[in-house]
């Protein structure tokens, strides 16, 4: 039993910072790699950033320089700090990640969403 538990989404004007958490819990032997999507109202859901478990990071073309991913591998929890946000990043943002579990397996995982809404 694994879960990916998203907190740090609100309402925040242009320009303004947010810092999303990602925790991960459960049964869980190692965190290969985590990430970031995100799904705006009526379009695709995209990858916004990924991290591998040794600290490699990528980032969409439409969010570098703007955003970091990280992570804290001792509490199983990834980062991303927004900053500059603008109307355009108003989505519904996803953590994922690849999770070896206590059997042994590997499956990816998806958190349940937290909404950021970006709005003068």
């Amino acid at each position: 039993q694994v879960q990916l538990v998203e907190s740090g989404g609100g309402l925040v004007q242009p320009g303004g910072s947010l810092r999303l958490s990602c925790a991960a819990s459960g049964s869980i032997f190692n965190i290969n790699v985590m990430g970031w999507y995100r799904q705006a109202p009526g379009k695709e859901r995209e990858l916004v950033a990924t991290i591998t478990s040794g600290g490699t990071t990528a980032y969409a073309d439409s969010v570098k320089g703007r955003f970091t991913i990280s992570r804290d591998n001792a509490k199983g929890t990834a980062y991303l700090q927004m900053n500059s946000l603008n109307l355009v990043d108003t989505a519904v943002y996803y953590c994922y990640a690849n999770i070896m579990d206590f059997a042994r397996v590997n499956a990816a995982y998806w958190g349940q969403g937290t909404q950021v809404a970006v709005s003068s």
